[in-house]
């Protein structure tokens, strides 16, 4: 009898531990997900740390691969604005930077890049950079300039995206 009462035991652990794994991810730990539909959100980049902008940028990738997300909205909707200091970071022109920074930057530019490929949307304000002294043709080509970039995070938070802050 105790046997079976462990078996039993047993495979109720089994069962709940499988229950538990197939759960949607969405209601593990984010009640904030909890009835949400689609995820749609700006991140208003100012960063112009090379070392913080580069986790900045990562954590926003993670968060767009990240299976809370995902089984929240299938093609979540992401939106990067550079805006202020960090669109110095966008240039290929880094004569100013140290050699660490540049290994920083090419990281930041590999990020960029597979970002583009996972279909976020990438923008630079053109009045941050005309400011800072940014050519346009050194910003690479799957940044999307904007004129102002205050006026695209209007527009984006009027269409329903969250605004988050990433500096």
């Amino acid at each position: 009898m105790k046997n079976y009462v462990r078996s039993a035991l047993a495979a109720f652990f089994i069962l709940c531990l499988l229950g538990f794994l197939g759960v949607s991810a969405s209601a593990q730990g984010y009640e904030a997900l909890k009835g949400i539909k689609s995820v749609n959100t700006i991140f208003d980049f100012r960063d112009g740390n090379t070392e913080s902008a580069l986790i900045h940028l990562k954590l926003v990738h993670d968060t767009f691969k990240d299976p809370a997300i995902r089984a929240v909205s299938e093609k979540p909707e992401f939106v990067v604005v550079f805006m202020d200091v960090s669109v110095l970071l966008l240039s290929n022109e880094r004569e100013k930077f140290s050699s660490e920074e540049k290994k920083r930057l090419e990281e930041f530019d590999r990020t960029i890049a597979a970002m583009a490929k996972d279909g976020i949307r990438l923008e630079v304000c053109m009045f941050a950079a005309n400011l800072m002294g940014v050519k346009p043709e050194s910003i690479a080509p799957q940044i999307h300039p904007v004129e102002n970039g205050w006026i695209a995070s209007l527009g984006y938070q009027q269409k329903g995206y969250s605004l988050v802050p990433a500096y």
